[in-house]
């Protein structure tokens, strides 16, 4: 089977973004492994959600467009929460929140709008997912507005827009290749040769949720982290 190179390079931004994230969860944070990860994830998250965007609109994938468009600015405000200083903002963010704005009130009048029809999807995305991501996307822009009124964010503050935002963006990687259509991980196996040399348990659908969901929870885990260090911090008498 023949790709475009758009595609080519979609895929490969995908598997890279992928991997690069993981690796970049798992070393120590400000260490210099995770700083490498981190900038080969970014380049290659963006480079996915650029791709998404172009072969949507070719396409006429609504859903695939939003969804690019989202992660592109999850990536772009995450990376640059980490090089500016602490309460440094510009004009650009104000500019930046028209988009999780705009996606959330599409996504939430949409969604109602299918579910007052009597469907429960749209392009084989549930409703459900829908609204649950325009909750995000309203969530977010709510944070930057807080965040450009308040003149910025600091210290953990700033640890934690930055740590959510980049595994959010990897959650919705991830989605879009284990959960994605016709099964893309036995797809792309099978193209190569490899798909009949594996068990068939790694191509369950049990598996591709459990590898879906897990940036979800290892957010939840460094913001808890993050927080409850920084709360330690706060409280702890010298001497003690």
């Amino acid at each position: 089977m023949s790709y475009s190179p758009i595609l080519l390079v979609h895929i490969c931004g995908g598997t890279l973004g992928l991997l690069s994230g993981t690796a970049a969860m798992s070393f120590r944070k400000g260490s210099l492994r995770h700083v490498l990860a981190g900038k080969v994830f970014v380049v290659s998250m963006l480079t996915l959600a650029a791709a998404a965007v172009y072969l949507a609109i070719l396409k006429h994938q609504t859903p695939n467009v939003v969804g690019g468009l989202l992660t592109f600015y999850l990536i772009t405000t995450a990376w640059l929460t980490t090089r500016r200083r602490d309460g440094e903002t510009s004009r650009f963010d104000w500019v930046a929140l028209l988009i999780p704005l705009a996606i959330g009130i599409f996504n939430w009048v949409y969604g109602l709008k299918v579910l007052r029809g009597g469907a429960n999807s749209v392009d084989g995305v549930p409703v459900g997912m829908m609204l649950f991501m325009g909750s995000i996307c309203l969530l977010a822009a709510a944070g930057d507005v807080r965040m450009l009124v308040g003149g910025g964010v600091l210290g953990a503050k700033r640890i934690a827009r930055h740590l959510w935002r980049m595994c959010f963006g990897l959650f919705i990687a991830a989605g879009s290749f284990f959960l994605g259509p016709s099964n893309r991980p036995l797809r792309l196996l099978s193209e190569v040769g490899l798909g009949k040399h594996l068990s068939p348990a790694i191509f369950g659908t049990t598996l591709y949720l459990i590898l879906t969901i897990l940036p979800l929870i290892l957010l939840i885990f460094w913001l808890v982290r993050v927080r409850w260090a920084n709360a330690s911090k706060r409280y702890l008498v010298p001497g003690d």
